[in-house]
């Protein structure tokens, strides 16, 4: 009895040490909010008191267009992920992005509450603090699943949509980030809140890329940084243990609007057999198919993203 003691206190010491080597090596406290902001958040950006949040957004381009362009990120990522897309649209359009609540500098939702049905709260309040009564809405992955889901309960407010490797429909994923994974499993999401390697980070969003040799350091630097926002680690926890509806996506169907349906071909996440549904479902829509392009494709394919988009806006 006493030898089984032993070995049980020299099994606990070692699992001990093992979590403190991980938590020195591997720990990362939050970023100051200060830091993060005078590195991410330049002249262009602008803060939003709206539902108890401070939203990091940015308003740039074409003041006199009345329908503005209106970009929403996908999960872990922040309105950085359309950079090349504002720079290049802002001359002709009136282009508006933000953090959405969970990512980037914006933080967390007060109640924790990450349903999509929360999110389209969030951008129908978002768009009217802005007074914007009508746009072009735009969104990527989990931006594309608030976006078209914002279509169908506001459709006066939206004029053409489109979805860039949207969810929405039942998930078949050929491959998914590690990060999502962490994210799901008991006790180690809980780890995650803390312990949050770099590496994890980088390996996420290699994921999500078709050509990994374009995805440089100051593009995981800039997921990784953001991550460290206070409350962005245990939001990103909270919002992949959230379940959305099951059978929303039978509403697809009924969404009027024009809308360009613009996918990476080589999307693991989301594979292109959802673009087709989308393709299959919306009765005035246009599919484009990026060739060597993952999950982003506005930020790994840039110039071939826009050309579709600027061809769908001009028609």
């Amino acid at each position: 009895m006493k030898g089984l003691v032993k070995i049980l206190k020299r099994v606990i010491l070692s699992l001990l040490l093992i979590a403190l080597v991980i938590s020195v090596l591997f720990g990362y406290r939050d970023m100051p909010f200060d830091e993060l902001k005078s590195k991410y958040a330049p002249v262009s950006s602008r803060f939003m008191p709206l539902d108890g949040m401070d939203v990091h957004f940015r308003d740039e381009g074409n003041k006199t267009d009345s329908i503005p362009i209106v970009l929403i990120h996908g999960t872990g990522s922040s309105l950085h992920t359309f950079d090349d897309w504002a720079a290049n649209l802002k001359e002709d359009y009136r282009v508006i992005r933000m953090d959405l609540p969970a990512y980037g500098l914006t933080g967390p939702f007060p109640d924790r509450n990450y349903s999509i049905d929360n999110y389209v709260i969030f951008i129908k309040n978002f768009l009217a603090s802005l007074g914007i009564k009508k746009c072009r809405l735009a969104g990527n992955s989990l931006g594309g699943n608030i976006a078209w889901n914002f279509t169908l309960q506001y459709p006066d407010m939206v004029d053409k949509l489109i979805l860039i490797d949207a969810a929405g429909y039942p998930a078949s994923s050929k491959s998914i980030p590690i990060a999502f994974k962490i994210a799901r499993i008991p006790v180690l999401n809980n780890m995650f809140t803390y312990i949050s390697p770099r590496f994890i980070v980088e390996s996420s969003v290699k994921n999500v890329y078709a050509d990994k040799s374009k995805v440089t350091d100051i593009i995981v630097d800039r997921y990784f940084e953001l991550s460290l926002r206070e409350g962005n680690r245990q939001a990103f926890v909270d919002r992949l243990s959230f379940y959305d509806k099951v059978n929303a996506h039978l509403k697809i169907k009924n969404i009027q609007q024009p809308t360009l349906v613009l996918w990476g071909a080589e999307d693991l996440l989301i594979p292109i057999e959802k673009a087709n549904l989308f393709h299959e479902d919306l009765p005035n829509d246009t599919l484009v198919i990026i060739k060597n392009s993952g999950h982003i494709p506005m930020e790994e394919s840039p110039m071939e993203s826009l050309k579709a988009l600027r061809s769908f806006l001009k028609d």
